[in-house]
C-alpha cells in the first residue's frame, strides 16, 4: 500500500473513532450524530405524517423507536454506520434522520440511506441540503471513491429524488431485502463516484441557491 492510500485509510478510521461529536452544518439544517436520548424527538418527527405506515421504506413508530436507535448506535460502535438526526436550524427541531452505512474503509466507499423527513419538512430544501452535506463530507473529508444509494423499486418519489441530486442508476437488485410486511423487495441501486463529484457538487450548490418554497397544506 502506498503512503497516500495508507493516509486516506487512517483518516477514515480516525473519523469513525471520533464520530460521536460530528455535526455537519448547512444553511437550513444541521446533521448531528444520533444520541441515545434522541428517541422521543425522532418519534415526534416520524409522527408528523405517521411515516411508519409507509410501505416503501422503514421509519420508526411508537413500538419500534427504541430498537431503531439501539440498532443505529450498535452499527456506529461496530464501525460501519454513522447515523444522524436532521435538525432544523431555525427552531432546533429534529425533523428526520439519515446515515452513512455499509462503510468500507479498505475500499473507501459507503452508502447514504435510511433517510426520512417528517411531512412538514418534505418538499423543502432539507433533503437536498442533507445530501449535499453528506456527499461533501464523504468525498472531501472521508476521501471516498464511491457513494451509493439504494431505494425500493416501487418508490418512484425516492428514485426521482436520487436522480435529481446527480446519481447514476446502476441497476435493480432483485429480492434485495424483505420488508416488515413480508414483501420481497426489489431495490434500485444508484451511485456517484469521485470523478463525478465536482460536477454534482456544483449542481447541488445551484439548487440550494434557489431552494423550493415550502408547500402549505
Amino acid at each position: 500500500m502506498d503512503s497516500l492510500a495508507h493516509h486516506r485509510r487512517n483518516t477514515l478510521l480516525m473519523i469513525m473513532e471520533n464520530a460521536s461529536g460530528l455535526t455537519l452544518s448547512g444553511k437550513t439544517i444541521d446533521l448531528r450524530v444520533l444520541d441515545l436520548a434522541d428517541g422521543p424527538r425522532l418519534l415526534a418527527a416520524a409522527t408528523d405524517g405517521e411515516l411508519w405506515n409507509l410501505k416503501v421504506t422503514v421509519v420508526p413508530g411508537p413500538s419500534t423507536i427504541d430498537q431503531y436507535v439501539i440498532t443505529a448506535l450498535r452499527g456506529r460502535q461496530e464501525g460501519h454506520v454513522i447515523p444522524f438526526v436532521i435538525v432544523a436550524r431555525d427552531d432546533g427541531r429534529i425533523v428526520g434522520s439519515t446515515r452513512f452505512w455499509k462503510i468500507d474503509r479498505a475500499n473507501r466507499k459507503l452508502e447514504i440511506g435510511h433517510t426520512w423527513l417528517g411531512r412538514s419538512a418534505q418538499r423543502t430544501a432539507a433533503n437536498t441540503e442533507a445530501k449535499y452535506l453528506l456527499l461533501r463530507y464523504a468525498f472531501e473529508v472521508m476521501q471516498c471513491v464511491r457513494v451509493q444509494f439504494t431505494t425500493d423499486e416501487l418508490n418512484e418519489k425516492s428514485r426521482a429524488a436520487i436522480l435529481r441530486i446527480g446519481a447514476k442508476q446502476e441497476g435493480i437488485v432483485r429480492h434485495e431485502r424483505i420488508m416488515p410486511d413480508g414483501r420481497k423487495r426489489n431495490s434500485v441501486r444508484f451511485s456517484i463516484i469521485d470523478t463525478e463529484w465536482l460536477d454534482v457538487k456544483a449542481a447541488l450548490e445551484d439548487k440550494l441557491a434557489c431552494p423550493p418554497k415550502p408547500v402549505l397544506e
